[in-house]
């Protein structure tokens, strides 16, 4: 396809419904992952009726012609030697929806499309509870519930909820609580009884604007971890550039994250090589951030003659 062709199709895309789009993603998705696609597919998965289904598929193969081979014995339509993606297909997307369905979120028992195995979550938030944060996010207005907190036990606080996070280990809120009059992280399954305060007014200072942990964006260089007995085979896992992964963080999460990825962030890499493949090139880098403590091996520069801070500097 020319580069004309391809911006000629982009256009015609662009002008169809969302639903028409979703069904020739769909048609693009399976012949390129699954390898096959017919017709009952389409209609099984968009409940259309068997014309409305030849119509799209006739649709994707105009708009890709050379994607397509038909298979008149097995009445099915497979991906061409010549096959390019109609659509970008995000890699992440791709992975849940070959394990939990394509686009299924609604059903109660999600079918995966391929085996997959993947781990269950441990811990996971009562919808009565996530109900409420997720609308006090939305229409941008305070909580009022009780906490159980691992230091100081329960008691009734009043929360400003700014975003979900998931740690890869479990979800928690970030959110202003008023009570210590500063920017916090929440976990759901320490919350009862959430009343979303709909004549309470959210102040300025409560907003993300003012929370500097997570508006302060991180860039972190990761390394092969130097006593890795097999280098190589690491900048291959993480597709490393010049032997450098970067890894960009909000600074309210860069701790969650490498924790979660295993990174060694000791400033003369002291942490077991074969529990993490990965360094971080300049502990430093995490100077600032909140979450840091959470980082395997991080030791916090307690002053500017740390050797951390020598090492920098010469």
């Amino acid at each position: 396809m020319s580069e004309r062709q391809a911006i000629d199709v982009a256009l015609r895309l662009e002008g169809m419904s969302r639903a028409q789009q979703d069904r020739l993603s769909y048609i693009d998705f399976a012949a390129y992952f699954l390898g096959k696609l017919r017709r009952s597919d389409v209609t099984e998965r968009f409940g259309t009726g068997p014309a409305a289904a030849t119509r799209d598929i006739a649709l994707y193969r105009e708009l890709a012609p050379a994607n397509l081979d038909f298979d008149g014995i097995g009445k099915v339509y497979k991906p061409s030697a010549e096959f390019v993606p109609l659509f970008e297909h995000a890699p992440q997307r791709v992975l849940t929806a070959l394990s939990q369905g394509f686009g299924d979120g609604g059903a109660d028992h999600p079918m995966s499309m391929l085996p997959c195995e993947y781990p269950i979550p441990l811990s996971l938030p009562a919808m009565s509870v996530l109900a409420p944060v997720t609308r006090a996010i939305n229409l941008r207005k305070p909580l009022r519930l009780t906490y159980y907190s691992v230091t100081s036990g329960g008691g009734v606080r009043e929360i400003v909820p700014l975003a979900l996070v998931n740690s890869g280990a479990r979800w928690h809120v970030r959110a202003f609580d008023r009570k210590r009059k500063k920017f916090l992280d929440f976990v759901p399954t320490r919350m009862e009884n959430p009343v979303v305060l709909a004549d309470s007014q959210v102040t300025r200072e409560e907003t993300a604007e003012f929370d500097a942990q997570w508006s302060r964006i991180m860039e972190l260089d990761l390394v092969v971890h130097p006593d890795h007995k097999m280098p190589d085979v690491v900048v291959r896992d993480y597709r490393m550039i010049d032997g450098v992964l970067r890894a960009t963080v909000r600074a309210a999460l860069a701790g969650y994250m490498l924790r979660l990825w295993a990174v060694d962030c000791s400033p003369d890499h002291s942490e077991p090589w074969n529990e993490h493949a990965l360094w971080l090139k300049d502990p430093l880098s995490l100077y600032g951030s909140d979450s840091a403590k959470l980082a395997p091996g991080y030791v916090h520069p307690v002053t500017e003659d740390s050797p951390q801070v020598r090492a920098r500097r010469s």
